[in-house]
């Protein structure tokens, strides 16, 4: 088996793991700023453990630091919008949100490489809106969730394009832990804010005895070794690789939340052809740029 199938193989992994945080989201009693505060705080402090047991150094440079720290304002923002949108309407139609990821990657990297946006691209975004249409309209009454999921998968290309140039210089669990440790902080920082304008003047800080056995899955399995690994594997894959099969996240997501969460997670014949929309307009984005590159080399 070649490297690139075994890369391959373990991303898909990585995926199903992500597919089954919504559903996580869901089981968890206590409210989505709540469980990213302590996801982010299950996530350092376990990697730190990881590096400290490994004899890792810990020293950073400053500017790498004020870097990391950027990317884990982005991870914090990103869970927060996850967990809402799951909160406010269900698993699935927050996952299919999550499946603009890759169609937001291949707007964003062209800008960061200083390249032009192919047609290519735009026409497959305008796939990816008419799917997400149909999806608005047959689920109107949970339109805030599909739009906080969206904002969520904005963000999730954000931070994948920044870790891909991190990764050259550094190791990915040291990464991940600077990273973890900065959403934990921005998460603090925000709950007095939260408690006084978001809430009714409380926070839900103590999880009951399934919530921690949730958290615990979601902090060091889903995020602690899946998020280490797919930097890890941004060292020989580009990012719109990564991208491109996360958005392979709703398949798995969904099915997984059939099985655990049951009827609930019925959604109405429109709400798959419009997910579907959005799927195909992912699955055929590497086909056609293939094509489109060989046909440009002809020239």
């Amino acid at each position: 088996m070649s490297q690139q199938v075994k890369d391959l193989l373990e991303l898909h992994f990585l995926v199903l793991l992500w597919g089954f945080t919504a559903v996580l989201g869901l089981l968890i009693e206590i409210p989505s700023v709540e469980i990213v505060f302590y996801r982010s705080l299950i996530s350092f402090v376990v990697i730190g453990i990881g590096l400290w047991i490994a004899g890792m150094e810990f020293r950073i440079d400053q500017r790498e630091f004020l870097k990391l720290f950027v990317v884990g304002f982005l991870f914090a923002a990103h869970w927060i919008l996850f967990f809402w949108a799951a909160k406010v309407s269900n698993a699935s139609l927050c996952l299919a949100g999550m499946a603009t990821t890759a169609l937001w990657s291949s707007i964003l990297e062209p800008l960061f490489g200083k390249k032009s946006i192919s047609k290519l691209e735009i026409s497959l975004s305008l796939i990816a809106i008419v799917g997400l249409s149909i999806v608005l309209n047959v689920e109107f009454d949970r339109a805030l969730g599909l739009i906080l999921a969206i904002g969520a998968a904005f963000l999730a290309a954000c931070f994948t394009i920044a870790n891909k140039s991190l990764v050259t210089r550094h190791e990915p669990f040291k990464i991940m832990f600077y990273e973890m440790f900065a959403a934990f902080l921005v998460t603090a920082a925000f709950l007095p804010f939260y408690k006084n304008y978001l809430t009714d003047g409380s926070l839900r800080l103590n999880p009951s005895s399934y919530d921690w056995i949730y958290l615990l899955v979601l902090g060091v399995i889903c995020t602690g070794y899946a998020y280490s690994m797919s930097v890890k594997l941004l060292r020989r894959i580009s990012a719109f690789t990564v991208n491109f099969t996360i958005n392979l996240e709703p398949v798995y997501g969904i099915a997984l939340a059939f099985l655990v969460l049951g009827d609930s997670e019925r959604m109405d014949a429109g709400f798959y052809i419009g997910t579907s929309l959005v799927l195909i307009s992912v699955i055929i984005y590497p086909v056609l740029r293939r094509k489109s590159k060989k046909i440009n080399s002809n020239r």
